[in-house]
């Protein structure tokens, strides 16, 4: 059964990220604002793509603690295996590659990704709920509970396809709108952002591939064993 600590963490996660897209979704209504969500509102941007995900992966994760109160843990298997599958290829890479790319590139150049301008738009609280506090939080849940992992192919081959889907709304945005989602694109050929793509995607795969270690490092092999052929 889980632990009532564990089902008391995950809801204050839950809430702590609904509040986060209820705020940010009001910034709509203040006149500057809107300039930083047009060509794309707000589902152009990674960062805020990834607090929704984890919001939906905490929203699952907490029908999951509660049910397995009431009927036990046999009774919600698919739930359960949809819950560790979101966060092995969702949830846990996307929300560290937010954090290590935005960080790398802020400190490199911050005009890059998040020029100073943002300062007087966006509190610094908010930049650190959306770019920092993310991490620390996906690493509790890792130490937190066991998470079983699908097959490295089909892992992977899931966060390729997300990762792909992502990368066509960028073209397809830039296409529409002339403009890219973010400013470091503007400075890259069309070989510059060929690379810069595939760099991004092998780094989130190896994030991937990290986080597949450091569940088997806290928790074993959690992998779901193969059915052997007759």
């Amino acid at each position: 059964m889980t632990k009532t600590s564990t089902c008391i963490y995950h809801f204050l996660v839950l809430s702590w990220y609904t509040f986060l897209n209820y705020y940010i979704s009001q910034e709509g209504k203040d006149k500057v604002k809107p300039k930083i969500f047009a060509n794309g509102a707000r589902w152009k941007y990674l960062t805020l793509l990834n607090l929704l995900l984890q919001t939906i992966f905490y929203g699952v994760t907490c029908l999951d603690d509660v049910l397995k109160r009431i009927k036990g843990r046999k009774d919600i298997k698919f739930l359960t295996a949809f819950r560790d599958l979101l966060f092995a290829t969702l949830a846990f890479p996307v929300s560290t590659f937010v954090f290590l790319a935005f960080w790398i590139l802020f400190l490199y150049n911050r005009d890059l990704i998040y020029p100073k301008v943002l300062d007087t738009v966006i509190p610094a609280w908010l930049n650190h709920a959306m770019h920092t506090f993310i991490f620390p939080i996906t690493l509790v849940e890792v130490i937190l509970r066991p998470h079983s992992y699908p097959s490295k192919k089909t892992g992977l081959t899931l966060l390729a396809a997300a990762n792909i889907t992502y990368i066509i709304r960028i073209l397809w945005l830039y296409f529409e709108t002339g403009t890219w989602v973010y400013p470091v694109f503007a400075k890259l050929s069309l070989v510059g952002l060929a690379a810069f793509f595939s760099l991004g995607h092998i780094f989130i795969a190896s994030i991937y591939l990290l986080g597949e270690k450091l569940n088997h490092w806290k928790w074993g092999d959690m992998r779901q064993p193969r059915k052997k052929r007759k």
